[in-house]
């Protein structure tokens, strides 16, 4: 492997001469010192390191992103796409979860502002207390006003560009779906109620079931990850079609209803939304509605890069698709 040592021995130069016109600093170096070593660079295939880089421009060839929680396989998508639209751009990425801490989010805001980083991506919904929104909303408008740029994907409550999941639209289709496939009792695996995305899809499909005239389902809250669901799936009743408004909840009350000897499709069916990467070798396959997850952190990233004074709102439908975890009971 060739190393920056290397090039400053073929070049003549010293090691600190040749880092500064291989890892972008700032400080001026000499026309024929730079092409010394940039040729010497070439002969020798060497390849700059984007961390040196970074650290000898400061923070402006850094991106963050902010998620709730990178062991969800639905924040480690959107960190996927945008990291890789980044390294497109020649950008380096610092990732911060929040753990769905609301606290914890406005401080790496902050923390990043003081970073200097290029721009900021939150990805996450936001939570149903607009004091803590609006602290949000104006820690956000200070790294704005110092020159930093902004992106979100969730709901558009920050006044930024926003990459917005149609979640009441998506799980209004998927009741419509399962309704069609003869199923009248249904539960929801809800979520925590404070959460926006979870009560966007709990209620999208509550409506839209009230709207085909079928009765009332049972709507069980709880923690919006895969204990959440295993423990909401116990309560379910007579339902014969459960819908989990993530996937991971899904996972969650599969598990729960194998272990208490409920077949699945056979005794009760299961959907869930987003689908996720890890659930295509899951057997029996998760009817979801699909989002394009690692499309969606890309576009916010583009979003950021390209900020305008007018926020960008773009909406992303989701697809139903349904699977074998629901039997057609017609």
């Amino acid at each position: 492997m060739v190393t920056l040592e290397d090039v400053a021995r073929q070049a003549g130069v010293s090691l600190a001469t040749a880092s500064r016109v291989l890892n972008g600093s700032t400080r001026q170096v000499g026309a024929d010192l730079r092409a010394r070593v940039e040729r010497a660079a070439d002969e020798l295939g060497y390849r700059a390191n984007m961390a040196a880089q970074t650290l000898a421009r400061g923070a402006s060839n850094v991106i963050g992103i902010v998620v709730h929680d990178l062991t969800d396989p639905y924040f480690a998508a959107l960190a996927d796409g945008a990291m890789r639209a980044a390294a497109g751009e020649g950008l380096l990425v610092m990732v911060g979860t929040t753990h769905r801490d609301p606290e914890q989010e406005i401080a790496y805001v902050a923390t990043m502002n003081a970073q200097r980083v290029r721009a900021v991506l939150l990805a996450g919904s936001r939570v149903n207390d607009p004091e803590v929104t609006g602290r949000l909303r104006r820690e956000l408008d200070r790294y704005r006003t110092s020159g930093g740029r902004v992106a979100c994907v969730g709901q558009d409550l920050l006044g930024v560009d926003t990459v917005a999941p149609a979640n009441y639209e998506g799980s209004a289709a998927l009741a419509r779906s399962l309704a069609g496939l003869g199923h009248t009792r249904f539960a929801v695996l809800a979520g925590p109620p404070h959460l926006m995305t979870a009560r966007d899809r709990c209620a999208g499909f509550v409506t839209a079931v009230a709207e085909l005239g079928l009765p009332e389902p049972r709507v069980v809250h709880g923690a919006f990850d895969r204990d959440g669901g295993y423990e909401a799936a116990a309560e379910t009743g007579d339902a014969t079609c459960v819908f989990a408004v993530n996937d991971v909840m899904a996972v969650g009350a599969l598990a729960s209803y194998r272990d208490r000897g409920v077949r699945v499709p056979d005794d009760v069916s299961v959907a869930g939304f987003d689908d996720i990467a890890t659930l295509r070798d899951h057997v029996p396959a998760l009817t979801t509605v699909r989002l394009p997850l690692a499309d969606m952190g890309s576009r916010a990233l583009e979003l950021a890069l390209a900020a305008g004074e007018t926020p960008t709102v773009d909406h992303v439908q989701g697809e139903v698709v349904l699977r074998e975890s629901v039997r057609d009971v017609r």
